[in-house]
């Protein structure tokens, strides 16, 4: 099918563009992006999966990131925005719960995520074996919502841990972040790659194009770490990518070479089979373990953020994957198949 990324052109420097409003809600939040009062919106009747809540979500959790260009400062904090979060958490987060089967057995939680695997028709599976060199930009496309800021939705738990969690996790977020080094960060790795695949790297580029279930997977990063009350589950959310990355990443290595992709696609996998084999031991020895000794009642929260992420990871690669079968591509706003 033809390539509907080629026409998205690198973003200004100041920051990335507001986005396109999907519905009521994004819409009021633009307005008042936009300097405008904040006009009344019925959060109650709102799709807690739907394309206008996460959209408005993401949009007002990105004013706490690198905001958008033309956008105010201060508005991170009006009081308005914030209020109309809290609105919009709420069914996001009862819907989550309401999606996973909870308890609180975090043995058996780590114990499965060790053996995890996306199965013969995930995502990673599907690009190394039969995957398009369209479908696997596509996936760049959407994943760089997240990688171009990766690990710092994370970052928010550091100031909410104490002791040798705390410092465990300062070890891993360390190594995310390049080892002081910035040409190893992996969101400036991803950025590289992003360019090797004829993509553009600015920050935010392809957010119009990202569908409700990419948006959800960033927004329950967020949510989980803006609320010290959620601790647990960011913690939770951050296992799943450490103890089950590897092999995901090493099918993705596979599939980049089968394709022809490139030495800085191949590179960026590469370093996500090493690095997050190392990661696992750290976070299941050094973070989990000493939270939960510390207050075992965090055991919930953890289980909960593990069966959150694992559930959005399966709600995309699902959406991936029907797109794709059926010769269309995954983006919002694609035009159809040829």
């Amino acid at each position: 099918m033809t390539d509907t990324l080629a026409d998205v052109l690198p973003l200004s420097a100041d920051g990335p563009a507001l986005p396109r409003p999907r519905g009521p809600l994004s819409a009021a939040v633009l307005t008042r992006l936009r300097g405008g009062a904040l006009p009344a919106v019925d959060v109650a009747g709102a799709d807690p999966w739907g394309e206008d809540l996460q959209l408005a979500l993401y949009t007002c959790y990105e004013l706490h990131y690198r905001g958008f260009a033309g956008v105010e400062d201060d508005l991170e904090w009006d009081p308005a925005l914030l209020a109309l979060r809290g609105e919009l958490e709420a069914p996001f987060l009862a819907a989550l719960r309401s999606v996973v089967a909870g308890g609180d057995d975090l043995d058996g939680e780590v114990a499965n995520l060790l053996v995890a695997d996306d199965g013969a028709g995930g995502v990673s599976h599907h690009l190394r074996e039969q995957g398009e060199r369209w479908q696997f930009r596509e996936y760049i496309a959407l994943r760089s919502v997240y990688h171009l800021k990766e690990a710092d939705p994370q970052a928010w738990v550091i100031p909410r841990l104490d002791g040798a969690a705390k410092a465990a996790l300062v070890t891993v977020e360390h190594d995310e972040y390049g080892a002081g080094r910035g040409e190893r960060m992996h969101a400036r790795l991803f950025a590289d790659m992003m360019l090797e695949l004829g993509l553009t790297d600015a920050y935010g580029a392809y957010l119009d194009q990202a569908p409700a279930a990419v948006l959800a997977e960033v927004n329950l990063m967020s949510l989980f770490g803006l609320h010290r009350s959620l601790r647990g589950a960011l913690v939770g959310q951050f296992a799943v990518v450490e103890l089950t990355s590897s092999p995901g990443s090493k099918r993705l290595v596979d599939a980049a070479q089968r394709l022809g992709c490139g030495p800085a696609t191949e590179h960026f996998y590469a370093e996500h089979v090493e690095a997050d084999a190392v990661h696992e031991q750290v976070v299941r020895h050094g973070i989990i373990a000493p939270l939960v000794a510390q207050d075992p009642a965090m055991a919930a929260d953890v289980v909960f953020g593990v069966q959150a992420a694992l559930a959005l990871d399966e709600r995309l690669g699902q959406h991936l994957l029907a797109s794709w079968a059926q010769g269309r591509s995954a983006l919002v706003g694609a035009p159809p198949a040829a």
